[in-house]
């Protein structure tokens, strides 16, 4: 029984960089939705300290989909970022498996995203069906609104118009 115990606690000690290192990461915003972190998005997967190596870190990256045009963009801030923060060496791992979901984006990245005049995804992906209605307006929370186009100001937004208000705005996709 001690023995198992000893395992088990030293299995969930972890070093205390990795929650500095969290921080570092929090600080990086997403240059296609600035009011969002890489983080806010769950696009950081793990950090982990490198095998054989007595400062080295492993960070896991998916990105919001694998033609993302702002994903070198990210790595290279990353890299820059813990770096400049004493955390070199860093290995960044880009993971396409499992493909990044909204499913991953915490709620209060989904209320900053509705305060900046984007509607949040609505629901999980894995259980609404492609064309969700309705999407609520960002700005004034009606329920009557259209999809102008599949494609908003990046790949990842429809534009919708608001009925009542009758403004525009993007809908972040469920995906």
């Amino acid at each position: 029984m001690g023995q198992q115990y000893n395992t088990l606690f030293r299995a969930s000690v972890q070093p205390p960089e990795i929650h500095q290192i969290w921080q570092c990461l929090h600080q990086i915003a997403d240059p296609e939705l600035p009011v969002l972190s890489i983080t806010d998005l769950g696009m950081i997967r793990a950090v982990t300290p490198i095998q054989g190596m007595q400062n080295g870190w492993r960070v896991t990256f998916t990105p919001t989909y694998s033609g993302c045009p702002a994903t070198e963009y990210l790595l290279n801030a990353i890299q820059e970022t813990l770096t400049q923060a004493g955390f070199a060496p860093v290995d960044i791992e880009v993971s396409l498996t499992p493909a990044w979901t909204t499913d991953w984006m915490n709620e209060d990245a989904k209320q900053r995203l509705r305060e900046f005049g984007i509607a949040p995804p609505q629901g999980l992906a894995c259980e609404k069906p492609a064309n969700v209605e309705p999407i609520i307006c960002p700005r004034c929370g009606s329920h009557t609104t259209e999809k102008i186009s599949e494609f908003g100001s990046t790949a990842c937004k429809a534009l919708y118009r608001c009925q009542q208000c009758l403004e525009p705005f993007d809908y972040f996709k469920c995906i």
